[in-house]
């Protein structure tokens, strides 16, 4: 009696997703709120059903490519090119020369795709369509030739072991010159309606905040890590195709907030553009896949000419690929960070294991500790600046 009870702090828990338009697929995340003020985030990945992994145990080798399409949409030429990698490292192998170079270009081409995404719709998040629609008519000129290139606009299966699919259309080279013009005008607009904004600066300077030292422990990797100041990067740390001689530079930045993850990818589109002009300068002639009957399907004219080509292509398309027993890991800087490729040969026609370390999933596991004590708000910017692609979270 005479004592006056201690007041309780009073909370309300809300989910957000899976359903709303800036989680990004099947994401859920249980907030607990106090006021605006965000006290706990619990993420919820939940399922996309793809079970990509094990389904790739029971295919031959070739047909684990189009699974790959799937964890990043946004730029699956890149997951063509890293699985295929991983498969030629354990065959022991080395792809011509052309298919290398190829690659580069497509890989660039991917990144500068994906992150136009990413700042895209990070700006619809925040209320600023017409970013959208300048990035957006960009990348779409980009897919008509990726398109003419392979067929597909968004799932292109265009690599395959040994190589690629086919080689590049004529008019492909002269095309995306022009369309990379249009990038730098494109680049040049958004980001002078977004540097000096008051309202984005606002909403995106000093939120969501990571160190470097919390970012290497949680295993960030790409952009992310890049802009709290490391300079990390695959195609510089160990050198694939060629990287380690073209005139580029790794960006970084230095606050690790939401502001800089954003606009760290407007440098690294500057430099995919600076390596995709010296891979076109640098291209060589030559064929785009290996001369090898036990590894690359034949000519067509081959099989339909002669019992020779007929039988190779039925025993490679019945029998598949059949790398020696072992093991390999195989990394690739993807858009989003390291995409690594760890497989399991048992010396038979399909996978016996294929492990797939994807930048998002450690990216993600920080988004707790990003936005707890901060606005409710801010979870959104935070979360469009990780760029999270649920392909890549599914486990």
């Amino acid at each position: 009696m005479g004592q006056t009870a201690e007041k309780k702090p009073q909370t309300m828990v809300l989910n957000m997703g899976p359903s709303h338009p800036a989680t990004h697929g099947a994401i859920r995340i249980n907030i607990e709120l106090d006021g605006e003020t965000i006290v706990r985030a619990h993420p919820e990945i939940g399922y996309l059903h793809r079970a990509f992994e094990k389904h790739s145990e029971h295919g031959t080798w070739t047909m684990v490519i189009p699974y790959t399409d799937r964890l990043n949409y946004c730029s699956s030429l890149m997951n063509n090119v890293g699985y295929c990698r991983a498969v030629e490292k354990l065959l022991g192998i080395e792809i011509p020369e052309r298919a290398v170079f190829i690659r580069v270009i497509i890989c660039e081409l991917s990144r500068i795709m994906d992150h136009l995404v990413c700042i895209g719709t990070s700006a619809v998040d925040l209320g600023a369509l017409t970013n959208f629609w300048y990035f957006f008519n960009v990348r779409e000129k980009i897919y008509d030739y990726t398109e003419k290139m392979c067929g597909t606009r968004l799932t292109t299966a265009y690599t395959r072991i040994g190589g690629l699919m086919r080689d590049l259309p004529d008019d492909f080279i002269k095309g995306i010159r022009q369309v990379l013009k249009e990038l730098d005008k494109a680049i040049k607009e958004v980001a002078t309606l977004l540097e000096k904004n008051r309202i984005f600066i606002d909403r995106t300077r000093g939120i969501g905040v990571i160190s470097k030292e919390e970012a290497i422990s949680y295993g960030f990797t790409g952009p992310c890590l890049r802009a709290c100041g490391v300079p990390h990067d695959v195609r510089k740390a160990e050198p694939y195709y060629h990287y380690d001689e073209f005139d580029w530079e790794v960006p970084t930045r230095p606050n690790g907030d939401t502001y800089d993850r954003l606009m760290i990818r407007f440098d690294e589109m500057r430099q995919s553009r600076r390596i995709i002009e010296q891979a076109f300068d640098r291209l060589p002639d030559g064929p785009v896949i290996v001369n090898d009957p036990k590894i690359a399907l034949p000519p067509k004219e081959k099989v339909y000419n002669s019992i020779e080509g007929l039988m190779n292509h039925f025993m490679l398309i019945i029998d598949g690929i059949k790398p020696p027993k072992g093991e390999v890991y195989s990394a690739t800087e993807a858009a989003n960070g390291e995409l690594g490729f760890y497989i399991v040969s048992d010396g038979g026609p399909k996978p016996y294991r294929v492990r797939v370390r994807p930048p998002c999933f450690p990216i993600f596991s920080a988004f707790p500790k990003l936005v707890e004590g901060g606005m409710i708000a801010d979870a959104v910017a935070v979360l469009g600046s990780l760029n999270i692609v649920v392909g890549e979270l599914d486990r």
